[in-house]
């Protein structure tokens, strides 16, 4: 799934220079401890999270994560979207609860390792 359909999907905005379009999204791990995250991620995977820090970019950096959406409305600092511009990770926000978003991109075909919600 490209980011534009996983966008289209969960009714999301993506950050102004954060854009890229080479970006496929095969799974989706809901999550807003950063630990879970580095225990579960698989490749090529969209992570989803109500957490807004700079430690989820830097979680993101580490586990090779190039796609990130913040859900329930929030909206990622000026520092955060920087160092996503750095390390080339697409920044997404979605106003839908991280539940829903999970389950829209179930619907919308996110199958292989499935969508994983981490509570």
């Amino acid at each position: 799934m490209t980011i534009q359909e996983v966008q289209h999907a969960i009714e999301a905005e993506v950050v102004p220079g954060t854009e890229r379009s080479d970006v496929t999204i095969l799974s989706a791990c809901g999550a807003d401890l950063m630990s879970d995250v580095m225990a579960f991620v698989k490749d090529q995977v969209l992570l989803m999270t109500g957490l807004i820090n700079i430690q989820v970019i830097r979680t993101a950096n580490l586990m090779d994560i190039q796609a990130i959406c913040f859900v329930r409305g929030k909206k990622p600092s000026q520092d955060m979207i920087d160092m996503a511009k750095e390390n080339d990770i697409v920044l997404m926000c979605t106003r839908l609860p991280l539940f829903l978003a999970c389950g829209k991109l179930y619907e919308a075909g996110v199958r292989q390792g499935g969508v994983r919600k981490i509570d």
